[in-house]
């Protein structure tokens, strides 16, 4: 089995930062891509940022320029730089794996969530 635990999310005024962290345990053989979701209340989950194993990197349109995604693959650990914030990006955020296993099954896993509130 394979856990992801996200740390970082919190409460910051309107400009402010946050840098979340996500760590994947468990029956790990590899992990492909590693991303970042979010979901307010009321919509939809969506797609923030992605990154491959390789760090070729994908954003949604809302945060390019603003946040940056990165990895380390030798601790298992994706983040997200989230700078200049703004309300609109408060959500709970959520990381995503997709993961080949020790036992060679590619699973696709979530976090359980973090909440990131921005006051204006």
């Amino acid at each position: 089995q394979v856990q992801l635990v996200e740390s970082g999310g919190g409460l910051v005024q309107a400009g402010g930062s946050l840098r979340l962290s996500c760590v994947a345990s468990g029956s790990i053989f590899t992990i492909n891509a590693m991303g970042w979701y979010r979901q307010a209340p009321g919509k939809q989950r969506e797609l923030v940022a992605t990154v491959t194993n390789g760090d070729s990197t994908n954003y949604a349109d809302s945060v390019k320029g603003r946040f940056t995604i990165s990895r380390d693959n030798a601790k298992n650990t994706v983040y997200l730089q989230m700078n200049n914030l703004k309300p609109e990006d408060t959500a709970v955020y959520y990381c995503n794996a997709d993961v080949i296993t020790r036992s060679w099954r590619r699973s696709n896993y979530w976090g359980q969530g973090t909440q990131v509130t921005v006051s204006s």
